[in-house]
């Protein structure tokens, strides 16, 4: 993978860093817009992450910007967490209702119907453009989460590393969920070269795994991946078995489908493992943290709504949802 086109004075900035180039002196964020749909914060952030992921082929595994790009991206970081706060409601609870407040805000969710429309209504070149954007996430399945194992302890530990251990295929490289996602790809004809669609999807695409990211990768924010987690895997059975029966619906046959029906089955019991035995155990370790556990569950839901929201504005409107092409679909 290479580094994708720049879209705005930020992410060029980033971009020039990492060639090793001189730190600007006055750099422009240009106009305010929300976080979540800022096309130049938001790619800036997700290549900033994806060093501590794959990197990119076109630069030396020890180029990384330095001290700038460190900066640069804390200060990023700052903007994003500042537009999740204007996104979502704090949520208050006493440690020992976690799990059950994890299930109040997953009940009361109130998302866009973008699994109801892909699993009814949606064409093979609109349930292509959806796999499409799930790609940037599904291609490296599980990794953002896995970057909490080394800071937990004790049950909440053991917990998390019993989903990552079915997520990663239970040491099977063919029943990997990244694995799975790339049959389903090339099911659809797409190409399944990791970080493909990148340059393709809009910033709230990007906004879905930079919140992983942020949440992942920062210590700070450990409470808030897991409940990110754990709002992930209980709100993950019934979609699936959506995406599913729309694939089937448009002619996908079992081993087209086999990513979705394996966490119609696996998250239905991931979701009880992460409520009560990696959120539950987590809070009542560290109790202060409930209010980043049920941040970051709230953030996951909310996020997904608006990348929900953005496909079915597109398709209504009659166009694609992705930026710089519109696929055919062969399905």
């Amino acid at each position: 993978m290479r580094l994708p086109a720049t879209r705005g004075p930020v992410s060029e900035e980033v971009v020039r860093l990492l060639r090793g180039a001189t730190p600007a002196e006055d750099l422009d964020h240009g106009p305010a817009q929300p976080a979540v749909h800022d096309e130049d914060l938001q790619l800036s952030l997700w290549i900033c992450y994806e060093l501590g992921y794959r990197g990119f082929d076109d630069l030396e595994p020890d180029q990384d910007g330095g001290l700038a790009l460190h900066a640069l991206r804390k200060d990023l970081e700052s903007r994003w967490l500042t537009g999740l706060t204007e996104l979502v409601e704090p949520v208050a609870t006493d440690p020992a209702g976690v799990p059950r407040a994890l299930a109040r805000l997953v009940a009361a969710d109130d998302g866009p119907p973008l699994a109801k429309f892909l699993q009814r209504k949606a064409s093979a070149a609109q349930f292509g453009e959806f796999v499409a954007h799930r790609s940037v996430y599904h291609l490296k399945e599980a990794d953002p989460h896995s970057w909490a194992i080394p800071r937990l302890s004790g049950r909440a530990k053991a917990a998390l590393v019993e989903i990552q251990a079915d997520e990663y295929g239970g040491g099977r490289v063919e029943r990997m969920h990244s694995e799975l996602f790339r049959t389903t790809m090339r099911s659809l004809g797409l190409d399944d070269t990791y970080g493909h669609f990148v340059d393709d999807v809009p910033a709230v695409t990007l906004a879905v795994s930079n919140l992983m990211s942020l949440f992942g990768m920062n210590r700070r924010w450990l409470g808030a991946a897991l409940g990110h987690l754990a709002a992930f895997e209980m709100t993950s059975s019934l979609p699936n078995r959506r995406y599913g029966n729309g694939l089937r619906r448009l002619g996908g046959d079992p081993v087209a489908t086999r990513f979705f029906d394996e966490h119609v089955e696996a998250d239905a019991v991931h979701e009880q493992i992460a409520a009560h035995d990696l959120c539950g155990s987590y809070v009542a370790e560290h109790p202060e943290a409930a209010g980043d556990v049920l941040f970051g569950a709230a953030c996951a839901l909310a996020v997904e709504a608006e990348f929900g929201a953005r496909l079915l504005e597109r398709w209504a409107a009659g166009s694609p949802s992705l930026r710089t092409r519109a696929l055919s679909g062969a399905a």
